[in-house]
């Protein structure tokens, strides 16, 4: 993956301009490999020992496995809540797919998904929903399927 002869045989003015774009590229290739799309899509990951105090926002999709407290707005884009996540957080996104604690309402243009060891405590907002089995949930949903349509737009 790395290698040293790129940056020893080309200039010392371009390794800084391909150095980082080497080092992107692995990391969303393979988050465009378990997309179903055929499109890649930009992904970011915020680790197990992370703690966020704080606004979160952005236009790219976002795995959280650490501790946020503070509102998450990521619009068309989806937001996975890892197993090991726990959210205090206002969500706004495309898509939210929890696998963690999620303690906040959650707003999702298309869909929000509560696996079997997720939990959410708040209201939920979206165009389609499923929980799983052994999933627990704690709040009122609103279900609006012309929310999908209206936002893409």
């Amino acid at each position: 993956m790395w290698t040293k002869q790129q940056p020893q045989t080309e200039p010392s003015a371009v390794p800084p301009a391909t150095g980082p774009a080497s080092s992107v590229t692995p990391f969303s290739a393979p988050s465009a490999s378990r997309s179903s799309s055929s499109t890649a899509r930009n992904s970011a990951r915020l680790g197990s020992s992370l703690q966020i105090k704080g606004h979160i926002t952005g236009t790219e999709d976002l795995q959280i496995d650490g501790k946020v407290e503070g509102s998450i707005s990521l619009r068309g884009h989806q937001l996975t809540v890892g197993s090991t996540a726990q959210l205090n957080s206002e969500i706004h996104a495309g898509e939210v797919v929890v696998y963690g604690k999620v303690v906040g309402n959650v707003h999702a243009r298309d869909r929000v998904d509560v696996k079997t060891d997720g939990s959410v405590v708040g209201d939920i907002s979206t165009a389609r929903i499923s929980i799983e089995d052994g999933a627990h949930f704690k709040g009122r949903i609103e279900i609006d399927p012309a929310k999908s349509q209206s936002a893409a737009d």
